[in-house]
């Protein structure tokens, strides 16, 4: 694409990435498959006759790791995933064909800021603080947004700015971290949400030492409502700004049978 093009194109908006670098060492869920980067082949390592030489790239890592999207394979509940269909056998053949991440459309959608954390008055919440249905309804209050169906709920605890201290203080294992339970869960559905997110590690209060033994917003949003999850967001710019309000974009890779992608999402804004 030229500059001019490109100028075109992204004049009169402000664009935000709202996807964390991915890096060996980076933050992440002791659940998932450690990210890891590496160069097989560096330049000098083959020269071809005119001088030219390449690099190339070896990645290994989880689908759950850095920003990502949690498709509707990725929870069961009693033996069961969103369409009712048997969790187990759905995934005979090591791909989850019907709700596996390669179903999720390229979003383009309205995404609302929920800064929670300033509605409280709070560079972070609490460690372990459950996000409630009250905290959420004097959110909306506070910035003048109303939720529509079909929105994407963006819910910002500020705990992301723990992202670059490391695993320990990010995962919060010992100190529990905020997020929303089951009952804000439920008020997101209730509001409309296609998809959620959160600056945090998981979308879910968890508790202190108590990790991920018990994840009721996910039940509630990916397997009883079949809302999308997206998780470890970058929303601070976005709520230093005070934009409450832009359109959400956002795809997934094209992992046929995968139960989550890596994504970076962006917020685009009309300027004023």
């Amino acid at each position: 694409m030229s500059d001019e093009l490109l100028d075109l194109i992204t004049r009169g908006v402000t664009i935000f990435d709202l996807g964390r670098p991915m890096f060996k060492g980076m933050p992440q869920s002791a659940n998932h498959p450690q990210f890891s980067h590496s160069l097989p082949r560096r330049h000098g390592d083959m020269v071809r006759a005119d001088g030219g030489s390449a690099a190339n790239d070896l990645i290994v890592t989880g689908t759950h790791v850095g920003t990502h999207i949690d498709a509707l394979a990725h929870v069961s509940h009693d033996g069961r995933l969103f369409d009712g269909s048997d969790a187990q056998q759905s995934a005979v053949g090591g791909r989850f064909m019907d709700l596996g991440v390669h179903t999720i459309a390229p979003m383009i959608r309205r995404g609302l800021l929920l800064d929670v954390a300033s509605t409280l008055g709070h560079e972070v919440c609490p460690p372990g603080y459950e996000i409630t249905r009250e905290d959420l309804d004097a959110t909306l209050a506070r910035q003048g947004v109303t939720p529509a169906r079909g929105d994407v709920l963006l819910v910002r605890s500020g705990w992301g700015r723990h992202f670059d201290e490391g695993t320990e203080a990010y995962a919060g294992t010992e100190s529990g971290v905020p997020g929303v339970g089951e009952a804000g869960a439920r008020w997101l559905v209730e509001h409309g949400a296609f998809a959620v997110g959160a600056d945090t590690i998981a979308f879910e209060r968890l508790a202190p030492r108590g990790g991920h033994a018990l994840l009721p917003a996910h039940r509630v949003l990916l397997v009883e409502s079949g809302v999308y999850i997206i998780e470890a967001m970058s929303l601070d710019a976005l709520a230093t700004a005070q934009v409450y309000e832009f359109t959400f974009i956002l795809t997934p890779l094209n992992l046929v049978g995968a139960t989550g992608s890596p994504v970076r999402p962006l917020a685009v804004v009309l300027d004023a």
